[in-house]
């Protein structure tokens, strides 16, 4: 029998052989872990739709950052729950709001050791749950840009490390960039939320960070599942003005789009494994009905796969732990 002289088995055979070949490597330095920080003192509320996932005190979270760090987490993505919202979610920019207060001790704590990564948005601040300015059921795009940049040069004043824009408003990497550059913070980069799609799998994150909208939905300026060429022309626009990382959310759905965007541009390109994904591999497992270190570990390996060098993940602390013991 004529046997192919190529056999792809032959660098299958062992773990350390596998691993010598291995194209896509991924790491704990890899995730972004993201957190919810709540006004309440001392507080660890869990999320009943997130488990695992707390929406947490400042001093917890100090904590809890600090075990990711053993783990070898170096990144967070922060999310502010304030006490009180209004219509024009002022607690965004406020001084002593909880994200600014949790920036400037989370930086503290961990100096250079961390990267704080400042989620820029209206959502969680807002009375009403939208990202910017409502007005007769409508979210003004251009009011709304002024409100983002006194909410991105209070959080760089913070000791944010990035600025994350998630809001979707058009020209707003643009106008925060020209923003912070006039306020002295020309070495802070924005990671930009370009291609943000209206997916169904937010629910989860709108439990844990109360930002449900009170009023229809948010699909005028989120982008359409449906659509893969106009994520290409929001990523080149964010490009265009000024943009450092590129992220595509969610990540697991639009793993096409990933890959897309990576020949697009050699920018450090972001995924964000995003609230709903992460919650249904923790249902499945509870069930039973899968492994969920395999699961989880294969997932985020096939985003770093697609093309993401960042992966933003809800996963982190437990991926960490099970890479480390690989």
């Amino acid at each position: 029998m004529n046997f192919p002289v190529v056999r792809k088995r032959r660098l299958r055979k062992t773990p350390l052989l596998r691993d010598m070949v291995a194209e896509t490597q991924l790491t704990a330095a890899d995730l972004v872990y993201p957190l919810f920080i709540n006004d309440e003192p001392h507080s660890r509320i869990p999320v009943a739709s997130m488990p695992g996932i707390y929406q947490q005190s400042i001093d917890n979270a100090v904590i809890e950052v600090g075990q990711a760090l053993e783990l070898g987490v170096r990144s967070v993505l922060l999310f502010g729950v304030p006490s009180e919202k209004d219509q024009e979610g002022s607690n965004a920019w406020f001084e002593q709001g909880v994200t600014q207060r949790a920036i400037r001790e989370l930086k503290r704590q961990f100096g250079q050791d961390l990267v704080v990564i400042a989620d820029t948005c209206m959502c969680e601040y807002t009375s009403h749950g939208h990202c910017g300015v409502l007005m007769d059921g409508r979210v003004l795009n251009d009011p709304t840009l002024e409100l983002l940049s006194r909410t991105a040069i209070s959080q760089a004043l913070a000791g944010a490390d990035i600025i994350a824009p998630s809001d979707m408003m058009d020209g707003r990497i643009a106008y925060i960039r020209d923003s912070l550059d006039d306020a002295g913070y020309d070495d802070i980069p924005l990671m930009s939320y370009s291609a943000k799609y209206a997916s169904s799998l937010y629910s989860p994150f709108r439990d844990a960070a109360e930002s449900t909208p009170a009023c229809g939905d948010r699909k005028s300026y989120q982008m359409d599942p449906r659509n893969a060429r106009e994520a290409l022309e929001e990523v080149l626009q964010d490009v265009q003005e000024g943009a450092d990382i590129i992220m595509v959310k969610p990540a697991l759905s639009y793993l096409d789009i990933i890959s897309q965007v990576r020949q697009l541009t050699r920018l450090p390109l972001a995924a964000y494994n995003v609230s709903g994904e992460y919650s249904m591999v923790k249902a499945a497992a509870a069930n039973g009905w899968i492994n969920e270190r395999d699961v989880v570990l294969e997932l985020l390996t096939g985003i770093k796969r697609a093309g993401a060098e960042i992966i933003i993940t809800y996963h982190a602390m437990d991926a960490a732990r099970w890479l480390l013991k690989q």
